[in-house]
């Protein structure tokens, strides 16, 4: 950029968040490439293996916290955030009904992957038309890219003791992404403080313990790691503290006073689709491969596919109250061809037979 007659970088920056608000992003700020302490705090997370089977967050080095390695030239960072919270929503009915199906809220409506990096994408393309070209590579969980870190410097929020990224305005139900930019504009101030206080209702809620210390999350624990993330088995001492959670988890998230601030998403895709946001978890675990792929078409969900779909059911149809509705349902597919619905089929049965009332004279 240097050869180059660059703009107003002043008037750039202010009207490159303009644009974002018109393109549906409730917060534009920006950032230098340097992640900072962010590094350190990785490596050592890392170093302890709470990342589980997620090689790729050990396979991708430096690049997580040097954005020029990804795009030659990078000098800043364009962090964006966008409410995916749907209106009308009550995800805690859902929890305390264990016949239910709790899917993370933010999978509920379509991938929000797509949507995300398509209107950065148009963000970046009109930079270059009509402020400056410049060199740049948007990204939505795309690229090893330190999200929340950047996001945190950009001044978007804090890095809160359940690790998520708070903003003391909006809460923590929205999504982020960010340009990999050349063009040197200024940039914002950052978040310095973490305004979490002394509350450890994060920690104290977790089902599972995953949250070892403030902001260190255990993913080996975590729910959304174990229904999402892994491939195999479920190790059987966490699976009844999935209770009904069958796709991630929010209870961090639900528990968590900035919450109070957040605003229901106004974008259509994020609105739930074919009643994922309140249905039973007899009829999800009877729909078919077919209709388990035409159903999550668009969606976050299909990425665990059909088998994990049916493992995740299973473990939450044993942690229900008993039912001879739910061990027949069971029953129909104590011999399904997949090892790993057959194991987790079996503890259910196990688990329901366990609850069966005792028969009296």
């Amino acid at each position: 950029m240097s050869s180059r007659t660059l703009p107003d970088l002043e008037a750039a920056a202010a009207q490159i968040k303009a644009w974002g608000y018109e393109l549906g992003f409730q917060q534009i700020a920006i950032t230098d490439a340097d992640a900072g302490r962010h590094a350190d705090h990785l490596r050592a997370w890392l170093g302890k293996g709470y990342h589980g089977e997620m090689s790729w967050m050990a396979s991708h080095g430096s690049k997580r916290w040097d954005p020029a390695e990804l795009l030659p030239g990078t000098c800043r960072v364009i962090s964006a955030r966008m409410d995916y919270l749907p209106a009308d929503d009550d995800a805690e009915a859902v929890l305390a009904s264990p016949e239910k199906a709790y899917i993370s809220r933010y999978a509920l409506g379509r991938d929000y992957h797509k949507l995300l990096r398509k209107r950065l994408a148009t963000l970046a393309e009109r930079i270059h038309a009509e402020i400056a070209p410049h060199q740049f590579r948007a990204f939505v969980d795309s690229a090893p890219v330190l999200e929340r870190a950047f996001a945190e410097k950009a001044g978007l929020g804090w890095i809160g003791k359940n690790s998520m990224l708070i903003n003391s305005r909006a809460g923590s139900w929205f999504f982020l992404g960010e340009i990999c930019t050349d063009l040197p504009l200024p940039v914002d101030p950052p978040q310095q403080t973490m305004h979490c206080g002394s509350c450890s209702a994060c920690l104290d809620i977790c089902p599972t313990g995953a949250i070892v210390a403030p902001g260190q999350v255990d993913a080996r624990r975590c729910i959304s790691y174990l229904t999402i993330e892994l491939k195999g088995s479920i190790p059987e001492p966490l699976r009844p503290l999935l209770g009904n959670r069958i796709y991630g988890c929010d209870d961090c998230q639900l528990v968590c006073p900035w919450n109070k601030f957040a605003r229901a998403s106004a974008e259509p895709d994020f609105q739930p689709r074919h009643r994922l946001a309140d249905s039973d978890l007899v009829e999800l675990f009877g729909w078919s491969e077919a209709e388990f792929l035409a159903r999550t078409e668009g969606s976050a969900i299909r990425r665990i596919g059909y088998e994990r779909w049916l493992r995740n059911i299973a473990v939450a149809l044993g942690n229900a109250p008993f039912s001879e509705t739910i061990v027949g349902t069971l029953n129909a597919r104590a011999e399904h061809p997949s090892a790993l619905v057959r194991e987790h089929v079996a503890w259910a049965l196990q688990r329901q037979e366990q609850k069966r009332p005792i028969a009296t004279a």
